[in-house]
Formats: structure tokens, C-alpha cells, sequence
């Protein structure tokens, strides 16, 4: 049975997952260094699907009376301040930085996994949450392949 407040309770959780995504990326961005265009773009990119994935969840439940939510997630502060610590061992470190971004990717990957298994919510969004989470397993697959090349070089 369908319930419309769980099911917008589950999104909400997304929303902040992406939330959560995009602090991350942002602070990697300001963590490397000027010659690391590359990652930049790439995690400009990231950003800019997490803002996208996060509009069609808010259009999905602003038909009922529940707010889209706008935190981050207890996970997501910890995620930022391990990120934290990884970057004070490891100045100029794209490999590091590609590490903890995959380790974000990771989280994502899971949260959406588990939102996929919840019961009582929507058909629609259960097709939503499926169709975004295999855009954020596309995402993951690049990260890891970067950090994969980065392991190999050295």
C-alpha cells in the first residue's frame, strides 16, 4: 500500500544525500589545486547532476503539502569532515581527493539502494529512485576509474 507521507519522507532522505553531494564536491574543488582543471570540470559536472537530480525529487513530492528538505545529512557532515582530515594528510593528492569522492559516491550509491527497498512508497518514485540512482552509478564508475588510473601511475 502506497504511503504518500512515507514516500516523501524517503525523497526528502535523497534530496539530502544530494545535498550532502554537493558540499562534497565543492569542497573538493576548493581542496585542489589551480593545475587540476580536469577534476574541477569533472566535479563541476557532479554538482550540476546533483542540483538536477534534487529538482525532479522536490517536483515529485511538491504536489502534496510536505516540504522539500534543504539539510544535509548527519552522514554527509561526517563524510565532509573525514574528507577533512584526508586532506590534511594529503595536500595536492589527486588520488586522495578521488578516494573521498568515491567514498561519497559509495554512501550514495547505498542510500539510494536502500530508498529503493523501502515499502509503502510509490510506484513513481520508486521508478524515480531507480532511474537516478543508476545516473549517480554512472558517476561513481568515472570516479573510480580516475582513481583507478591515479592507483596505477604511482
Amino acid at each position: 500500500m502506497e504511503d504518500l507521507k512515507k514516500t516523501a519522507e524517503v525523497l526528502n532522505d535523497l534530496i539530502k544525500i544530494n545535498n550532502d553531494r554537493i558540499a562534497g564536491y565543492q569542497k573538493a574543488i576548493a581542496e585542489l589545486p589551480v593545475a587540476d582543471v580536469d577534476l574541477k570540470a569533472l566535479f563541476s559536472s557532479l554538482i550540476e547532476q546533483s542540483e538536477r537530480l534534487k529538482v525532479e525529487l522536490q517536483q515529485h513530492i511538491s504536489a502534496w503539502e510536505n516540504r522539500a528538505d534543504d539539510q544535509t545529512t548527519a552522514s554527509g557532515k561526517i563524510y565532509r569532515a573525514w574528507m577533512d582530515i584526508r586532506q590534511a594528510f594529503a595536500v595536492d593528492d589527486r588520488r586522495a581527493v578521488l578516494e573521498s569522492c568515491e567514498y561519497g559516491e559509495d554512501a550514495a550509491q547505498k542510500a539510494y539502494r536502500q530508498a529503493g527497498q523501502e515499502e509503502d512508497v510509490s510506484i513513481a518514485a520508486k521508478a524515480l529512485i531507480s532511474s537516478q540512482k543508476t545516473q549517480l552509478l554512472a558517476s561513481h564508475d568515472q570516479i573510480k576509474q580516475l582513481r583507478d588510473r591515479e592507483k596505477a601511475m604511482g
